[in-house]
């Protein structure tokens, strides 16, 4: 079981114990992948997880994941878990994102209305070595590399940058003093300053467009998108399977009793939230609910979207509620500390992000089927600018690599010891050059993953819906 570190006390201890770190994992054993020839079959790990899913949504997750390698590895964190916890690991223990690809980095809206780089999705973190992370996100530039036919010298570079900035910005953290790491931020105009100084006039266009694009997906401009007026009142818009609003999902006693678990679930969640946050949600009622279908690998958990309204019909807030399972990390690094699954996301997020969703909380609620279910709960949409990896050039990629690579390692010296961290991976590139080799390896044994799912597609193992994309 992997746990959080008890540092040494004194500075020059916890930089001799991440040197030490070395003599038991050298940072160039990190360098390639050999599947164990005891590897579980990839497709029954990705099964296992559907057993605890909406049946009739499972088909869905299974065609976005066919799409491309690049979409099943956004779905199969599951496996690379089950694959890094085999092999050793540094004992270097920080809060993991758990799924840490480069398209959970993104422009995200603080609680004072500023811009800022983070990461957003939390649905697998839990405590665990910090290279975890970044091998996930390393992968992931070399896969999406792939995907936009880049030379395999270039996409190894991009690695090398993205772990490079988090190994630079790692031992630039272990020097600042303790409350100044847990204030750090990458604040989008920070960001955009650092680019323009390294990329063309069109390329700034394209990352001052980004941000733009990132202010305007307000909750205002999601309430326009899937709501309209029913009867003279908002509602939320019937796309299903995508979105099916619960008048549509169930009749009688079934949608009555589910009606009233989710206004539930509002007014109990509500206790999780600080008191003036609690005042501010009192200000609004519930006035519709629909199931929603998101993401990739999450596509079949159970997910909410709830419309709230406030002064009137034109004072909208939309909240996501959405089912948290066990971490796929927890088989490998330990169980959670928090018994409720969804507080264990909620905690994780404010432990990583430099600034989280002021409606951020979690609930258990019972099912009409009798079983206990964990969720958490956040706004649908505020602020939240997507890259899109497949209208960048290598050195695009390689730039936007660098920041999540950067972001990743603010993230982590929040909860880990970054001055550990930082003497193990040194000054050198040893470990840049060793997570090159493991990406590209690792990039390999994704497409016999993905390939291995459109084998048991063919095969008739399994249903996937490919009429419907994400």
């Amino acid at each position: 079981m992997v746990t959080m570190n008890e540092s040494p006390s004194s500075a020059s201890e916890r930089a001799a114990l991440g040197k030490a770190t070395r003599a038991t994992l050298p940072r160039s054993a990190h360098a390639g992948f050999e599947p164990d020839a005891k590897r579980p079959d990839p497709v029954d790990i990705i099964e296992r997880q559907s057993a605890a899913r909406v049946p009739e949504l499972v088909p869905i997750r299974y065609g976005r994941m066919l799409e491309s390698p690049f979409r099943f590895y956004r779905g199969a964190a599951a496996i690379m878990a089950s694959d890094l916890g085999a092999f050793p690991h540094t004992g270097l223990t920080v809060q993991l994102c758990g799924d840490a690809h480069l398209l959970n980095f993104r422009l995200l809206a603080s609680p004072e209305r500023h811009l800022v780089f983070d990461i957003n999705d939390f649905d697998e973190t839990l405590p665990g070595p910090f290279e975890w992370d970044v091998k996930r996100l390393a992968a992931s530039l070399v896969i999406a590399g792939r995907a936009n036919s880049f030379p395999a010298e270039d996409s190894a570079t991009i690695v090398r940058e993205s772990v490079r900035s988090y190994r630079e910005r790692m031992r630039e953290l272990a020097g600042m003093h303790t409350l100044d790491v847990w204030y750090a931020r990458d604040d989008a105009a920070q960001v955009e300053a650092i680019l323009s100084e390294r990329l063309s006039r069109s390329e700034r266009r394209r990352v001052d467009t980004a941000s733009a694009k990132a202010r305007s997906r307000t909750g205002l401009q999601a309430f326009g998108k899937l709501t309209r007026l029913v009867d003279g009142a908002p509602r939320i818009i019937s796309d299903p399977p995508l979105i099916t609003p619960l008048h549509e999902l169930l009749t009688g006693t079934e949608r009555d009793e589910l009606e009233r678990t989710l206004y539930a679930l509002v007014a109990d969640y509500a206790t999780t939230l600080s008191s003036e946050r609690q005042h501010l949600l009192g200000r609004f009622h519930v006035v519709d609910m629909a199931r929603k279908v998101v993401g990739v690998g999450s596509v079949g958990t159970r997910c909410w979207i709830i419309l709230l309204l406030g002064r009137d019909d034109e004072d909208p807030l939309l909240l996501q509620a959405k089912e948290a399972g066990n971490s796929v990390l927890a088989a490998y690094s330990g169980a959670s500390a928090y018994e409720n699954q969804g507080e264990r996301v909620v905690a994780g997020q404010r432990l990583m992000q430099a600034a989280s969703d002021i409606f951020l909380g979690w609930e258990r609620v019972i099912g009409i089927d009798g079983r206990e279910r964990d969720f958490y709960v956040r706004q649908l949409r505020d602020w939240k600018g997507i890259a899109r990896p497949e209208t960048m050039d290598p050195a695009a990629l390689a730039l936007f690599g660098r920041l999540c690579g950067a972001s990743l390692a603010r993230a982590h010296a929040r909860s880990g010891d970054p001055i550990a961290i930082g003497a193990y991976l040194g000054r050198g590139d040893t470990f840049d050059r060793a997570l090159a080799e493991f990406a590209d390896d690792y990039a390999d044994q994704n497409e016999r993953d993905h390939q291995a799912l459109a084998d048991a597609v063919a095969a008739g193992h399994v249903t996937a819906r490919t009429d419907l994309t994400a």
